[in-house]
């Protein structure tokens, strides 16, 4: 039932910076933070950024507040291969509100199929348990 269930749909703008953001040519990381905007029920771009370390990326998080990240990184195999793989982050940090976190749990399928990202998403909430903090 919940993975029907959508507040939000995703800004048509959104949409084609996600489609080109996964075809990107660029070897650096790379990644798209989105937010929820209440009054316009709508999933929106807040940042991007080129050439971001995890590190970096979790200090431009707020830390009370949801967020969605597309994250693109370089990823060397044992083998030597190279990949540029895209994580669909999902932050829901200790001390949100509730009426936020359904805004965004309820919107994040959605997302994940307008992003087309096939695998699993990552969610990350208290320390400890998938946090971006153990993450990192």
């Amino acid at each position: 039932m919940s993975d029907s269930l959508v507040v939000c749909e995703v800004d048509p703008e959104l949409k084609e910076k996600l489609r080109k953001f996964r075809f990107r040519k660029e070897t650096d990381n790379a990644a798209i933070i989105m937010k929820v905007d209440k009054d316009r029920q709508m999933v929106v771009l807040e940042e991007e950024f080129q050439n971001i370390s995890p590190e970096e990326l979790k200090m431009e998080l707020p830390e009370r507040q949801p967020r969605f990240v597309v994250y693109s990184y370089k990823y060397e195999h044992a083998d030597g291969r190279v990949s540029y793989p895209l994580c669909f982050i999902f932050s829901s940090p200790v001390g949100c509100k509730p009426e936020q976190q359904m805004m965004y749990a309820g919107s994040k399928n959605r997302l994940v199929q307008t992003a087309e990202l096939t695998k699993g998403p990552v969610s990350f909430g208290e320390e400890g348990s998938g946090s971006l903090g153990s993450w990192v």
